[in-house]
């Protein structure tokens, strides 16, 4: 009975052990900006309010508009499919306010079909190879960023984030502990096969 239960947790440890150092690597990457020269910026989306962006998508945008206006990219790429109001999407409302801000509307490309970090990464894949390029600069939350980079550079993709600032202690609190853990489940599952 003693062999049969040392296999299971012996299991259970190598996963608790890998969750620890998938959380670690999240947390560094969330406080490093390894902004620079790219093909193109590409700005996850985040809740927009009746064709209004939420202060987190505002605050992405606004981060994704200084690493433009220093000339790292001459494409800024906005994801993000519809909420609860069918009329808007993320991606539609994100590319209207960088319009709003004097981005032109050439320089903007909208990917509003997906509803998933993994549909997102997909559709931008096949968006920069379609025009050729090879390399982008990833704005979202600091916790998000590990994620999605790992899932661009397993498409072949060069991948470098750039986390929007984040208001003064937000990374001590219990609640940007809880968001890493779920990307620490996101990011297993994904490695398991799962679209998430």
């Amino acid at each position: 009975m003693r062999r049969v239960l040392i296999i299971p947790a012996l299991v259970l440890a190598v996963v608790v052990a890998y969750a620890a150092v998938v959380f670690t690597r999240i947390q560094a990457q969330a406080r490093r900006d390894d902004a620079r020269p790219a093909d193109a910026i590409v700005v996850f989306g985040a809740a927009e309010y009746h064709g209004r962006p939420s202060p987190v998508l505002r605050a992405r945008l606004d981060h994704a508009l200084l690493l433009y206006r220093r000339g790292l990219a001459h494409v800024l790429i906005t994801t993000g499919g519809a909420g609860g109001d069918w009329r808007y999407t993320e991606a539609g409302v994100a590319r209207d306010y960088l319009e709003e801000q004097g981005v032109p509307g050439a320089a903007i490309w909208a990917d509003s079909k997906g509803y998933s970090s993994a549909d997102a990464v997909a559709d931008v894949a096949a968006m920069l190879r379609a025009h050729g390029l090879h390399s982008l600069l990833i704005v979202s939350d600091g916790y998000h960023i590990y994620r999605v980079k790992e899932m661009f550079e397993a498409r072949g993709l060069a991948a470098y984030g750039s986390p929007r600032p984040d208001p003064a202690g937000a990374q001590a609190g219990w609640r940007y502990r809880w968001l890493v853990c779920r990307q620490v489940v996101a990011y297993l599952m994904w490695r398991c096969g799962f679209h998430v």
